[in-house]
């Protein structure tokens, strides 16, 4: 009976597939003149119940801000409608120099030809399938990150929250295969990994997490350390390392699965790392088994110098992050990894519908093509030290308000003093009405963060 029940399923789908033939033939042969009619009527033809975008009050942009979209964030009263290279025009027509970026994000500025191009022509052909098929794009991306890292595998999803949560997951499943049960991953204070449950936690900053907590907890299994500080990640590791004994009579095992850091913590004050603190990360991974995961989202594709920010400290992660940038505005994220760690994941472990889709990578294709043939990084270099000459002018002009300059590349931060008696955010709305764009990174630090060509005459 089985056989039987078989064979009619077969039979049946052999005779779909007859007549998907007749059908694509039908497409390609009788393109002008079809004998397919779509059911899908002209607009304006019937009446609908379905109110179109075209016929709602767009008249203020703030009013439809302040009644329609949930206030996640705190807006400058501003509305942005073009952009161009480094300069952005708001509804008014003026224009304002853009140190911001999107939050270095616009890696080649607005409007940039070669990035519109790729979108546009991307939309004609192919923009999504899903990743149950392959596509060029996203095989293409994977081999120019892996050839201009440490990488031998990625994978690609759609920010930089998911880049890390894609991490994490990956640390954990590697600590299971290695028979760790309460896997700990280190963060450092002061840190920022993203928005989602797991990021956020790791994330070590309780102002991220009051009002997320069960019980007065966040997820289980992250611990934090100060940043740059060898004795005290060290201690941590001893700790970590040592299974309660009540634990292991269970059959439990407490390990280190991995230490997540920010080669420069961005919204952390612009907090560059040190080289001995990293050197001693990894040294602990190796002598553990764990991961050494960097997260790259803000620091990443070019933004400190060179094309990431772990090259600037002399250490090679088993797993680093991506994204912001790395889409040049266009969603995006992808999470590297090398060696054993790049073969963690099989299939159905992880994944994501958008992630890697035809658009995205050719966005993140253009990006990559824009930067290994204009020489970006020699760019990001000089205009970073002319930044930083300049910013160290400023402030020796002002030290009772601000403190030295600090960063990487065209990820710059000025301090702003206890005494000067007003916060990053008021000098950001300052700097704002003279035409300038900036942004706080937390409540004292100014950050710069212009697009990656931007030029001499504007910085």
């Amino acid at each position: 009976m089985l056989l039987v029940q078989k064979s009619s399923v077969l039979a049946a789908i052999f005779a779909l597939s007859s007549g998907a033939d007749a059908f694509s033939s039908s497409i390609h042969s009788t393109r002008a003149s079809t004998q397919l009619h779509s059911t899908i009527p002209a607009p304006g033809s019937v009446t609908t119940s379905l109110t179109p975008p075209s016929k709602l009050d767009t008249s203020s942009t703030a009013d439809l801000f302040n009644t329609r979209v949930q206030k996640t964030y705190g807006r400058y009263p501003i509305t942005f409608v073009s952009g161009s290279g480094s300069v952005l025009t708001d509804e008014t027509g003026r224009d304002y120099l853009d140190f911001v970026s999107g939050i270095a994000t616009c890696a080649l500025g607005h409007n940039n030809p070669s990035l519109t191009d790729a979108v546009c022509n991307q939309m004609k052909q192919l923009h999504h399938v899903s990743n149950l098929y392959f596509t060029p794009g996203q095989g293409q991306l994977a081999a120019w990150l892996c050839e201009n890292s440490c990488a031998d595998k990625a994978f690609f999803c759609n920010s930089g929250a998911e880049s890390n949560e894609a991490a994490i997951k990956l640390a954990r499943r590697h600590a299971s295969n290695r028979g760790i049960t309460d896997p700990v991953i280190i963060t450092a204070e002061q840190s920022f990994h993203g928005r989602t449950l797991a990021t956020v936690t790791a994330t070590a900053q309780p102002k991220y997490h009051k009002g997320f907590t069960y019980g007065g907890e966040m997820v289980r299994g992250f611990s934090y350390t100060p940043y740059n500080d060898c004795e005290a990640l060290q201690k941590l590791v001893d700790e970590i390392n040592t299974t309660p004994e009540e634990d292991a009579k269970a059959g439990r095992k407490r390990g280190l699965a991995a230490i997540m850091l920010e080669p420069l913590q961005g919204e952390g004050g612009i907090i560059p790392g040190k080289p001995e603190y990293f050197e001693l990360a990894r040294k602990l991974c190796d002598e553990h088994g764990a991961l050494l995961m960097l997260d790259e989202v803000q620091v990443g594709m070019g933004r400190s110098g060179s094309l990431w920010g772990h090259e600037q400290l002399g250490v090679v992660p088993d797993v680093f992050t991506s994204a912001k940038a790395l889409g040049g505005g266009v969603p995006i994220g992808a999470m590297m990894a090398k060696g054993e760690a790049a073969d963690v994941f099989g299939p159905g472990d992880h994944a994501s519908t958008y992630g890697g889709n035809p658009l995205a990578c050719a966005a993140g294709l253009a990006v990559a093509e824009y930067l290994s043939e204009h020489d970006v990084l020699a760019n990001v270099q000089a205009r970073g030290e002319q930044l930083e000459k300049g910013l160290a002018d400023i402030t020796s002009r002002y030290p009772d308000v601000l403190g030295e300059v600090r960063g990487w590349g065209l990820l710059k931060g000025v301090p702003i003093k206890e005494e000067a008696g007003c916060t990053a955010a008021e000098l950001v709305g300052d700097a704002m009405e003279e035409g300038l764009l900036l942004v706080a990174a937390g409540p004292t630090v100014v950050r710069f963060v212009p697009p990656l060509v931007v030029t001499e005459s504007e910085v």
